[in-house]
């Protein structure tokens, strides 16, 4: 896993890449901590060399780096906002790109790997402006796209919509408006529960069916039987924000 902060009190919240490393190895996982700034073309690479030379191999690819300015959930149109909100273009759907460049020859050579582009409804309907919406827009069309190319060599390509999520972050914004987000701290969903529907998802034997798709994460729980913390069964948004719009199947080479 990468981040950027390495000492704790060094970002304005709190974590390291350490910390969450460690946090991996009491779940029974294996942390590795790389320090990576996935603005830099240069430290991305030196990344993915890394991971070829450590390990050979990359099963599962989770591009969900990304800008979000604290700005981004003020009312108001973007005109008046900071230019700087434009930063999700680059880090979130450019760093996307330049991610999934590296781990697409490795997965195709072994003729087996999952991409996922972590998204939001925001893809679809109006939510903190045209830059965020622009930049979940276009990482479902990389599932879609990049599936096309690795459809021959086994490996899929998934975008996942997520839906309110229980981090340090949203923590502080919902102690900042508590009236606005009452009603979805409480069935907010975790990191974690996005990781276990990737997982079941990269274990299913019907993976490239869905290679191309935008799931929505709290259908595709349910659909594997998988609650999130304390055994509560995120909803799907579906209904008040919409799904994902249908892509035509027409390939123009």
């Amino acid at each position: 896993m990468t981040g950027r902060t390495e000492q704790e009190g060094s970002a304005a919240l709190p974590g390291t890449i350490h910390a969450t490393a460690r946090e991996i190895d009491a779940l029974g996982g294996r942390g590795i901590a790389v320090a990576c700034d996935h603005r830099d073309d240069a430290q991305v690479a030196r990344l993915f060399a890394q991971v070829r030379e450590e390990s050979g191999r990359i099963d599962i690819l989770v591009n969900n780096a990304t800008f979000l300015h604290d700005e981004l959930i003020m009312p108001g149109p973007f005109w008046q906002k900071p230019l700087e909100m434009a930063g999700i273009l680059d880090v979130g759907l450019r760093s996307g790109y330049v991610a999934s460049w590296h781990a697409a020859p490795m997965m195709a050579a072994r003729g087996r790997g999952l991409i996922v582009f972590t998204s939001s409804f925001g893809a679809n309907c109006y939510m903190h402006g045209p830059a965020y919406g622009a930049q979940k827009a276009g990482i479902d069309k990389f599932a879609h796209d990049m599936a096309v190319d690795l459809r021959p060599h086994g490996v899929a390509a998934v975008s996942v919509w997520m839906g309110p999520l229980r981090t340090a972050r949203t923590q502080r914004v919902w102690e900042q408006h508590p009236d606005k987000y009452a009603s979805f701290a409480p069935v907010a969903e975790t990191p974690e529960f996005t990781g276990k529907v990737i997982e079941a998802l990269y274990r299913d034997p019907g993976l490239m069916e869905k290679s191309g798709q935008v799931l929505i994460v709290a259908e595709a729980a349910a659909g594997y039987g998988i609650v999130d913390a304390e055994g509560v069964q995120p909803p799907s948004y579906r209904q008040v924000l919409g799904g994902p719009p249908p892509v035509h199947p027409a390939i123009v080479e």
